[in-house]
């Protein structure tokens, strides 16, 4: 597959909503469906927004949550200074729907993904698009691949102990911030710190204490970025776990939350500042599934299984029913264990469920269908960069 072609293929992808010939009920959903409800997430946007200006920062959401330009689009309405985006495709898609700035958070460091980012240069020259960098191969692939005419931003990666991506070493961040300021194509544009890892830590003082500790190891590399009279313009990074620690570090200048938005059982089993549990935002996104089949009395499967739900740790949860546990059976099923009492569920009931991981389980599907406060789906919203994952 040529990389044009590629491009071309997710330029051409549809991402305007469709508005239903007539609003539907959420029993009359092709199950598994993934339903979002508008109002709530708008409501999490906002509380976000709010809360970083409140501490004079910024944020710079990740598309990789909800690989939809129109959500793309309320974000920056709502002040986002860009988007983000884990890969080349995620931001083509991103780009080609009008998204102003686009920042890609994963290094690249082979000649095919820098001419496709040449190509998307040359494609949005209107749109700023930034991209991290961590190894001076990657740099290399940057330096062959570029037009002499074309310019992008660079951050340098860096990375303290997470162990994905990033360098750790001051040296190679000079070098490299070195060559980018020597070559007129490139611009440096500040420095990206995330640590994923720590996203989850559940109990609320471990997890903040470990994020500022993060967040202090890097004096060493604002040192020497001030020992030769640099200021990064950009200092991101951060997420949805540490929203109300990161603000506090003076430094940053925007946060990368992502999962805040929709929120799913991962995130929620976490300790809050104030609370057992993490509900600083609305459960916005659930999958609708049917019942199909009682094979024992004790059990009643759904339609929703591992192609419904992606899970790495729990399972989908469905609040209307507590006490009922989920068990996957397969690709296609999953079975609720009822509990004594517990008989109100029925066949041909459709449930809501909390997802266990929002990112995979968004990436499931094609459609958001969005539930309006009157209880009804009046409109699909194409998941553009399903996907997307070059």
């Amino acid at each position: 597959m040529s990389i044009e072609f590629a491009l071309d293929q997710a330029a051409a992808r549809v991402s305007a909503p469709t508005t239903l010939r007539r609003p539907m009920g959420l029993d009359q959903l092709p199950t598994p469906a993934l339903v979002l409800e508008r109002a709530a997430m708008e409501r999490n946007m906002r509380k976000m927004a709010d809360h970083v200006h409140a501490a004079g920062k910024g944020f710079r959401p990740h598309s990789k949550t909800h690989k939809c330009p129109t959500i793309a689009k309320l974000q920056v309405q709502m002040g986002a200074v860009g988007i983000c985006a884990a890969k080349i495709s995620e931001a083509a898609i991103m780009l080609e729907a009008g998204i102003p700035s686009v920042l890609i958070t994963s290094p690249i460091a082979t000649p095919t993904k820098a001419q496709a980012l040449n190509s998307l240069l040359g494609t949005y020259p209107d749109c700023e698009l930034l991209l991290v960098v961590d190894s001076e191969q990657g740099l290399a692939a940057l330096q062959e691949a570029i037009a002499p005419e074309r310019r992008l931003g660079l951050l340098v990666d860096i990375d303290l102990s997470m162990g994905r991506t990033g360098t750790r070493e001051v040296d190679t961040m000079l070098r490299l911030i070195d060559a980018v300021m020597n070559d007129v194509r490139f611009e440096f544009r500040g420095i990206q710190h995330y640590a994923g890892h720590l996203m989850h830590i559940e109990d609320y003082s471990k997890r903040r204490d470990k994020s500022l500790a993060s967040w202090s190891r890097l004096d060493e590399f604002f040192t020497a970025l001030a020992g030769r009279g640099i200021s990064p313009e950009i200092v991101t990074g951060g997420g949805t776990g540490t929203y109300d620690v990161d603000v506090a570090v003076e430094r940053l200048t925007d946060i990368q939350v992502g999962s805040y938005i929709f929120m799913d059982e991962e995130y929620r089993v976490l300790a809050s500042s104030g609370a057992s549990r993490f509900e600083d935002f609305e459960l916005a996104l659930t999958v609708a599934c049917s019942t199909i089949s009682q094979p024992q009395s004790k059990t009643i499967t759904v339609d929703g299984g591992y192609k419904a739900f992606a899970s790495d740790s729990v399972n989908p949860v469905c609040d209307d029913l507590p006490g009922v546990e989920f068990r996957f059976a397969g690709d296609e099923h999953g079975v609720l264990i009822l509990g004594e009492g517990q008989q109100e569920v029925r066949l041909g009931q459709v449930l809501r469920f909390a997802a266990p991981h929002c990112d995979p389980t968004v990436n499931l599907h094609d459609y958001y269908w969005i539930l309006e406060d009157d209880g009804l789906v009046h409109s699909v919203w194409p998941i553009s960069a399903r996907g997307c994952s070059w």
